[in-house]
Order: structure tokens, then C-alpha cells, then sequence
């Protein structure tokens, strides 16, 4: 359990406005991991490990990637107890985003609306940033340096600059891989997002099938060399899809994902949907709607993924995790691993715990 009430601080977070509340977040655990005052949200880790697409998951939950976009706060957000980490979506170039405001609380139905638009510092920043943490400084400099026996992994998630056409997200996408990939335990390839422009039209067939195979070929070329004093490996690939997708769909991606032999997929992004938030202030923003109401539309994909991939191929769940017993619902439905993101908004740290904790007993 952290040493400071979640509830006291989350009570001060929410009489701020939410943008505001999660940029003075994310400057106070960069300024504090690593530190004794890291020690007022840290948490000894539940060790639950399993083995997914060649790497050891210390445990099964994760932090999605959109809360440390520029990778900040790796440390900070591992001291808590994930399993892994997914920090990003990281662009070619630095971008603003969509225009203020673009974060919307809804209280009543525990879950936000956010039309963000990826913004971020660029992947020279980001790189620059993973290089100095001490995730990285342990695994990949301090060779000698002891080390856990199955350390936190880091994915690293990957997306399109607003102003890059989507005839050419490709260029993107492959720019991002090249620079990711020496520091990444996996990539988490971003083409789910509703806030960036026509990019959900790269989980249709043609396009998905262009994009995998330059994805899958890129990926060849760079298992190949090795980089920063670290022999060659290949780094598994995953797919981050949306909740708003119907069952044929859902069979056309998953064929994609086997053609051109991804590692795995991150079931769901966040929903276009309002049908659960109908007359709640600020329902009718424009952007994508995460936590609660997002639980059934995410766990039905995953089950609907499991379906059509079978049982081994990977699957991260994420959607609408508020409660140990949802990251259960998620494993139930077919995941292998959670993730959680809302859902640390509205119960803080010790939800990592009590998610790991659940999962160890249930399974």
C-alpha cells in the first residue's frame, strides 16, 4: 500500500482541471522517482510471473501507454508494482496536440473523454528520456550492476504525426520503429487512436496489410544488428486496436496479425461510443471515452480475439480496468496481461497491487 491516501490526494487532483491535474502528476513523480519521497506511492511488486512473445512478465499488470507520453516517468510509474510499463504514443516530430481543453472528467460514470491528439516532445526527447532513466541505466549499462531476477519491461508505443498524411503514416510508423527499437522490451504499434485523423483507417484490410508488412520487414532488418554495446534480438511487435470494431472486423485484423506474424495485440483503445454516459455533463465531447463504460466493449473484443487467434497468441487487455475484480474479467475474457489507465486516475497505486494480488489467486 502507498503511504499516502490516494483518496486525499486524488480529492486535491480532481478540484483542478484535468489536464492541469495530470501535468503537475507527471512533474511530481519525475521529480521524485528515485528519491525517498517515492516512497509516498511505491509498492513492493506481486510477483506472478508468466512468459508472453519470448519476454517474463514479472507480473500480469501493466500501465498503458498515453499517461507518460514523452517517458518521464518510467521509474516513478515502476515503483508502483506494474509488471511492465507502456509509455508513449511517440511521434517522428514533436507536436502540440489538439487545442485546450481536451480532458473531460466524468465522475458519475468513473471515466474521462480526451482528445489529445498524441501530443508529445518528439522521439529524439523520448529517446533521450528512456536513455536516462535508471530502468535503463540497469538493464542496459550496469552490466555488473545486481539486478531483479525478472525485471520491470518496458513497452514503448508508437504512433503518426498529425500532419503526415495517412498515404504516407507508413514513413511514420517506420521512423519510430527505427528509433525505438534498441531500448524497447516490446513495440506497441498505435493505429487505434480517435483523435488523430483518418488513423483508425489503418486497421482496414488494405491498409493494415501494408503497414504490418513494412512493420514486419523493418522489424527483420533491425533484429539483425545489434546496438548500444547489446547483441541482436528481435523485439516483438504488438497492435494496439480499437473497442469500436465488429466481429468481422475483428476476424480481418486478426488474420493480419498472423500473416505477417506480429506478436501480439492490445485490445482496446479507447470508444467512440456514448451510449453508456447518455446526459452526463460533458458526454458529447468529441474524443475518446476510457474507464468503466469501456470494460464490456473491450472484454467482448478480447473474447472475440481469443476466438479467432486461438490459445497462444498474445493478447493485452486494457479497458476499463477500475477494480481488481474488472483486470480478473479481462483474463476471464482471454488476456494474457492488463493494463490500466483511467483506472489509476480514480483509485490510484494500490489498484496495481490489488489487480496482481487477485490475478495470482484466480489463476
Amino acid at each position: 500500500m502507498s503511504l499516502v491516501p490516494y483518496a486525499l490526494t486524488r480529492r486535491f487532483l480532481f478540484s483542478l482541471d484535468p489536464e492541469a491535474a495530470h501535468e503537475l502528476t507527471m512533474q511530481a513523480l519525475a521529480g521524485t522517482q528515485g528519491t525517498p519521497l517515492q516512497w509516498a506511492y511505491g509498492a513492493e511488486r506481486i510477483e506472478d510471473p508468466v512468459e508472453l512473445a519470448g519476454l517474463s512478465f514479472p507480473n500480469r499488470v501493466g500501465m498503458a501507454a498515453g499517461l507518460d507520453k514523452n517517458a518521464r516517468c518510467i521509474d516513478g510509474l515502476g515503483a508502483m508494482g506494474f509488471g511492465f510499463v507502456e509509455v508513449g504514443t511517440v511521434t517522428p516530430l514533436a507536436q502540440s496536440g489538439n487545442l485546450k481543453p481536451r480532458m473531460f472528467r466524468l465522475p458519475a460514470a468513473q471515466a474521462l473523454i480526451n482528445r489529445l491528439g498524441f501530443n508529445n516532445e518528439g522521439l529524439a526527447a523520448f529517446i533521450a528520456n528512456v536513455r536516462r532513466s535508471a530502468f535503463y541505466r540497469q538493464r542496459h549499462l550496469q552490466h555488473h550492476a545486481p539486478r531483479p531476477a525478472r525485471p520491470m519491461l518496458l513497452g514503448l508505443n508508437i504512433g503518426k504525426n498529425a500532419a503526415t498524411p495517412i498515404a504516407q503514416a507508413t514513413s511514420d510508423y517506420l521512423a519510430c520503429l527505427d528509433g525505438v527499437y534498441p531500448y524497447a522490451d516490446y513495440v506497441a504499434v498505435n493505429i487505434s487512436s480517435p483523435n488523430t485523423q483518418n488513423l483508425r483507417t489503418l486497421q482496414s484490410d488494405e491498409a493494415l496489410d501494408g503497414l504490418l508488412g513494412a512493420l514486419a520487414e523493418r522489424r527483420e532488418l533491425l533484429a539483425s544488428r545489434a546496438a548500444d554495446d547489446q547483441p541482436a534480438r528481435r523485439v516483438p511487435i504488438f497492435v494496439k486496436i480499437a473497442p469500436d470494431l465488429d466481429e468481422a472486423q475483428v476476424q480481418a485484423i486478426a488474420a493480419a496479425l498472423k500473416r505477417h506474424g506480429m506478436d501480439g495485440v492490445i485490445a482496446t483503445n479507447t470508444t467512440l461510443s456514448r451510449d453508456a454516459v447518455k446526459g452526463q455533463p460533458h458526454a458529447e465531447e468529441a474524443g475518446g471515452l476510457s474507464g468503466a463504460p469501456v470494460l464490456a466493449p473491450s472484454n467482448r473484443v478480447i473474447a472475440q480475439l481469443r476466438g479467432a487467434l486461438g490459445q497462444g497468441f498474445p493478447i493485452i487487455g486494457v479497458g476499463g480496468v477500475m477494480s481488481a475484480e474488472d483486470a480478473v474479467s479481462k483474463i476471464r475474457a482471454g488476456a494474457d496481461v492488463v493494463q490500466i489507465y483511467t483506472g489509476l486516475i480514480y483509485r490510484g497505486p494500490d489498484l496495481v497491487r490489488q489487480a496482481a494480488a487477485l490475478i495470482k489467486k484466480t489463476f
